[in-house]
């Protein structure tokens, strides 16, 4: 995954045209899909056809982090797309919620890695671990499990949305505050851990553990956050529409990875790199954060 060393004026440049040139993509795919396949199938291929784009831009670029800001910047064009492609009356105020959080949510998360992404001459650590165990399945491993798989994840975490947008008519009732109170706490609580973080960052010392603010009570406040938000959305579903209950894989998807794959990788790289984690481990919530327990 050896890449140029790119400024970070260029390497945007880059990020631009790749995102516009998979936005197009896209947008030239949704003429053509036929209509009899609902919005939500049509924008399933859409999706998937910008993610082949951008892969194509991180393989020519030799950098798979090319994709990292779909996860925040494909949904809030998603949405959009849904809100004016609705298959029945759906309520306002509903929609009108869920389009200001995600929005909402996409804008703070893709400022959040822009602005401490280097450039296109790095590449998240955990892709180069990837390959580096596997180098001659790398090709498949970017495409699948880098690129495709999060597209599809992240879409069927949309779920809810799609219900709340395009097909729930239901009249706003408690579940609609719950949803509100869920989702627009998350983005609070993301927001929060990812500003102690970087804070933290700027005056930490080598092997230092951060024990402040929301991290005192949770190995990974963010990543709360970011799981409490596709809960809200799901909640948002059923609130529009009850019978779609199946959206419920979305959110599921996401628990499954973060307590499957990305708690645990960032728990042992934090091991390796800091000697007093594990025990840390011990006294602090890996997930939902909840009072430390005393230093045995």
């Amino acid at each position: 995954m050896t890449a140029p060393r790119w400024s970070r004026r260029a390497s945007f440049a880059w990020v631009v045209a790749g995102y516009s040139a998979a936005a197009a993509a896209a947008a030239v795919t949704l003429l053509f899909v036929p209509e009899r396949l609902g919005s939500f199938w049509t924008v399933a291929i859409a999706d998937l056809v910008a993610t082949f784009v951008i892969f194509a831009f991180s393989r020519g670029l030799k950098c798979s982090s090319m994709y990292d800001a779909y996860w925040s910047v494909a949904p809030v064009l998603i949405v959009f797309y849904w809100v004016f492609h609705a298959e029945e009356a759906v309520n306002p105020v509903r929609a009108g919620a869920v389009l200001f959080l995600v929005t909402w949510w996409g804008i703070r998360l893709t400022y959040n890695w822009a602005r401490s992404w280097p450039g296109l001459h790095h590449s998240d650590w955990r892709y180069v671990i990837m390959q580096e165990k596997a180098p001659k399945l790398w090709f498949v491993s970017d495409l699948f499990g880098i690129h495709l798989f999060p597209t599809v994840e992240v879409f069927f975490a949309l779920s809810g949305a799609w219900v709340a947008l395009t097909q729930g008519s239901a009249p706003l009732s408690w579940i609609d505050l719950l949803a509100l109170v869920v989702t627009a706490g998350a983005i609070t609580i993301e927001t929060v851990a990812d500003q102690q973080l970087v804070a933290f960052a700027k005056v930490k010392r080598p092997g230092e553990i951060i024990k402040a603010g929301l991290w005192k009570y949770s190995r990974h406040p963010n990543y709360f956050g970011e799981l409490a938000f596709w809960w809200g959305l799901y909640v948002f579903g059923l609130a529009a529409d009850r019978s779609f209950v199946w959206t419920v894989v979305g959110p599921l998807m996401m628990t499954g990875m973060f307590l499957g794959v990305s708690i645990p990788w960032m728990d042992r790289r934090s091991c390796e790199r800091r000697p007093e984690y594990a025990e840390h481990m011990k006294q602090v919530s890996g997930l939902v954060p909840w009072f430390p327990k005393k230093a045995s």
